[in-house]
């Protein structure tokens, strides 16, 4: 059980997340960008917009999973209250709010966008997520518990919206590949 302290607040939370389920987290965000990477270099040159640089966006996916293997050495120290948070921000925001913040806050970082000890352990990294999204007021009526809401942050395809990027363009490609089977 946990207590939801945002803005002063105090409400009892039935089942909290774990550290197990921040580490299925980011483990299934690692394992999604590898996929992603994969399936990217399976794709036909014609697939892709004629700016489109391979080893630019190879170099960027790398980056996020060094930096996510780097968030996986703190987990440990994410404190309750921060679990506690991330499950409020799960039942109360919409998943799609919650991923697009993550991604974004995950290229930042991977950018080196933040100066350190901003975000770069797990506890900064979520803190700082719950801090941009926020957890008050429900603004969701997606079904499913936490852990189902926390998984949603992960888009399955194209995981850090790289083929959205005008000098990629391969979405499309990348979608009748997905679901042609690879």
């Amino acid at each position: 059980m946990g207590i939801d302290v945002q803005n002063g607040s105090e409400e009892e939370i039935d089942e909290c997340c774990s550290l197990g389920d921040v580490q299925n987290l980011l483990l299934s965000y690692s394992g999604a960008i590898a996929l992603d990477q994969v399936r990217v270099d399976c794709l036909p040159p014609a697939s892709f917009h004629k700016q489109y640089s391979r080893g630019t966006w190879k170099r960027y996916r790398r980056r996020h999973l060094e930096f996510i293997n780097h968030l996986m050495v703190s987990l440990e120290q994410i404190p309750e209250r921060t679990l506690g948070e991330l499950t409020l921000l799960a039942e109360r925001r919409r998943t799609r709010t919650v991923r697009n913040a993550l991604v974004d806050l995950l290229s930042q970082a991977a950018t080196d966008a933040f100066a350190p000890g901003q975000i770069d352990s797990a506890p900064l990294f979520f803190d700082f997520l719950i801090r941009e999204v926020g957890c008050g007021v429900l603004e969701s009526a997606e079904r499913g518990d936490f852990r189902e809401r926390m998984m949603c942050w992960l888009k399955p395809i194209d995981p850090l919206s790289i083929a959205d990027d005008p000098e990629c363009d391969y979405l499309p490609a990348l979608q009748r590949r997905v679901h042609s089977g690879f």
